[in-house]
């Protein structure tokens, strides 16, 4: 019997897909449990339209994204901290405190999360980070770190 699938199924499918099931597993546990419905004409055309939908928002939000790339790579964050001799940092600046610059003076709000930072800035000067926006879809931002 074919049966189209409503979550992942463990050795049978993905959710989505179209697969052939046998008769009792689907009437007896599939369907029942809402697990998968039958593959008649009208439930295939629904779930290709439910597909060409989600991959219509999906290729949105990464237009979204690319544009945002495109004004994180424009902008410079400049962060003011105290400083010692030979510009090392009182402290270090990590990738909270940019995240809140860079929504501070440029209104865009990234996760911290999302800014890559290997290890806190502890010196002086301009360092490039990576944000990751998207999947697959990451902007360098530069950051400029200056004594008070």
């Amino acid at each position: 019997m074919k049966v189209i699938l409503q979550q992942d199924v463990k050795g049978l499918g993905k959710k989505g897909e179209i697969v052939n099931a046998s008769d009792g597993y689907a009437r007896n546990f599939l369907i029942p449990k809402k697990m998968a419905i039958y593959a008649n004409d009208g439930n295939v055309h629904t779930v290709e339209q439910q597909k060409k939908a989600q991959e219509k928002r999906k290729a949105e939000e990464r237009q979204a994204a690319e544009e945002l790339k495109e004004r994180i790579e424009k902008v410079t964050v400049t962060m003011k901290t105290k400083a010692g001799e030979g510009g090392r940092l009182f402290g270090s600046v990590t990738n909270k405190e940019i995240a809140e610059a860079l929504q501070k003076q440029h209104k865009i709000k990234i996760d911290k999360r999302k800014i890559n930072l290997s290890d806190p800035i502890k010196n002086l000067g301009d360092t490039v980070v990576e944000v990751k926006v998207y999947p697959n879809v990451s902007a360098s931002m530069n950051v400029k770190v200056q004594a008070e």
